[in-house]
């Protein structure tokens, strides 16, 4: 094969057999490699009536592949010390592996075999289906999960965020291997790319094109475009009763994707609100009211309508008192621009985060496999950096005004917390 290889900064690229995009960067230290196969799709193009099957396919890449089965595949892996593993979430599935650098020439060609070679033996099936409805069980234990998918309902309806990757317990109760293998064929339709970072040399891509050349994949790299959106006229109320001693909060909107020039803006507000001791929230909510026991502020990568969500738990007698609070602190952000000095640290904060977030091989390969896999440009991290910089106070609050003006608000609690909060929520007029 002849490939055109390019450098971009201290990356390498090259395209393998079949059109595969192999981005490499080399980093001096322990001789370790991480490697994230990144392929779009995910839980977001679950079929209906199949909500889970992406999670389910991802936890069957790792019971068995090419030449392994169950056993063999971990003794191999297991063997060398390495750590393998593959997930689906909204928008992609990713297998990831990190071993030494001297195991790479055996262990890196499994993520190509895992996505074009999966056993889906019907016994490991069984096995990971109850692994994972046994998740979604423990997920209805815990009040902040159900808080947080009672709010992914509020914004996302029955679309395409709006289920768990894990899924729905009857739809994934019901899913077989002849679904899941109806899958495998399709992976890279819409885009994959291979990310590595470590202890490597230029012979990674003879590594990996004998696997291609007996079990070929036309894929290419993701191309720019937005993905699945918020739905729309739905209740911005819900609450469930629990018989806890607390009540949770999720208060959010859906905005914009990764990429969108009103995110940047979003993402400084989330450092100025949600991020350590001196965030906004904390403070004015924890420090000086004593009204919570948790809060934050949540705003994921994604593809498409990225959810931010401020989540909070406070006691069940304080309901009425904190809902006002945040929903206040909620209408200050679409009501007054951020201080000078707020701002400054709201910087700070966004490129600490950035520093902290690619300080191992693994953590680099993740960002860049993101960046790339939501067919962003390759300088999009520094770009935004630096356009971080430029940004102001008035931006910000346009920004807010635009994304964030008609919220939705999740509460989970006992029944007179519940209805102390919703006449909270109603006088502030927040419900859009």
């Amino acid at each position: 094969m002849t490939s055109t290889q390019v450098t971009t900064a201290i990356w390498q690229n090259t395209s393998l057999q079949g059109g595969l995009p192999l981005i490499w960067q080399r980093r001096p230290g322990p001789a370790i490699v991480a490697c994230r196969l990144w392929i779009r799709g995910g839980s977001s193009m679950d079929l209906p009536g199949q909500r889970g099957a992406a999670q389910l396919l991802a936890g069957l890449m790792t019971r068995g592949c090419g030449n392994y089965g169950p056993e063999a595949l971990a003794d191999l892996v297991e063997g060398r010390g390495a750590a393998l593993r593959c997930e689906a979430s909204e928008d992609c599935l990713v297998i990831s592996i990190k071993c030494s650098s001297s195991d790479t020439a055996e262990l890196l060609p499994l993520l190509l075999s895992m996505a074009r070679q999966p056993w889906l033996s019907p016994d490991q099936l069984e096995l990971e289906r109850d692994l994972n409805l046994q998740s979604l069980q423990r997920q209805r234990e815990d009040p902040f999960q159900l808080a947080h998918d009672q709010l992914r309902h509020l914004l996302y309806g029955q679309g395409a965020y709006g289920h768990d990757p894990l899924g729905v317990d009857a739809e994934l109760a019901a899913l077989h291997s002849e679904q899941l293998a109806a899958l495998v064929p399709d992976l890279g339709q819409d885009g994959a790319l291979l990310v590595a970072c470590g202890d490597l040399d230029d012979e990674l891509p003879r590594l990996l094109n004998p696997l291609l050349d007996n079990c070929p994949w036309t894929t290419t790299q993701p191309s720019p475009g937005a993905g699945p959106g918020a739905a729309s006229g739905l209740q911005r109320l819900a609450s469930l009763e629990q018989d806890i001693e607390q009540l949770v909060l999720m208060l959010g909107a859906a905005t914009v994707p990764l990429g969108d020039p009103d995110g940047l803006a979003l993402r400084l507000l989330q450092a100025h609100l949600g991020m350590g001791m001196s965030s906004r929230l904390f403070v004015t909510m924890r420090e000086e009211r004593g009204l919570a026991y948790d809060i934050g502020v949540h705003m994921p990568a994604r593809r498409g309508a990225t959810p931010f969500i401020w989540h909070l738990s406070t006691s069940a007698d304080r309901a009425a008192e904190a809902t006002t609070a945040l929903l206040e602190e909620w209408q200050r952000i679409l009501e007054q621009p951020l201080s000078e000095a707020e701002l400054t640290l709201a910087k700070a904060k966004y490129l600490g985060q950035d520093a902290m977030g690619r300080q191992t091989c693994g953590q680099i390969a993740d960002r860049q496999a993101l960046v790339l896999g939501h067919g962003l440009g390759w300088s999009y991290v520094q770009d935004s950096l630096e356009r971080a910089q430029q940004l102001d106070s008035a931006t910000l609050l346009a920004a807010a005004r635009r994304r964030l003006s008609a919220p939705a608000l999740s509460i989970c609690g006992p029944a007179s917390a519940l209805a102390a909060s919703e006449q909270a929520w109603l006088r502030r007029g927040l419900s859009g």
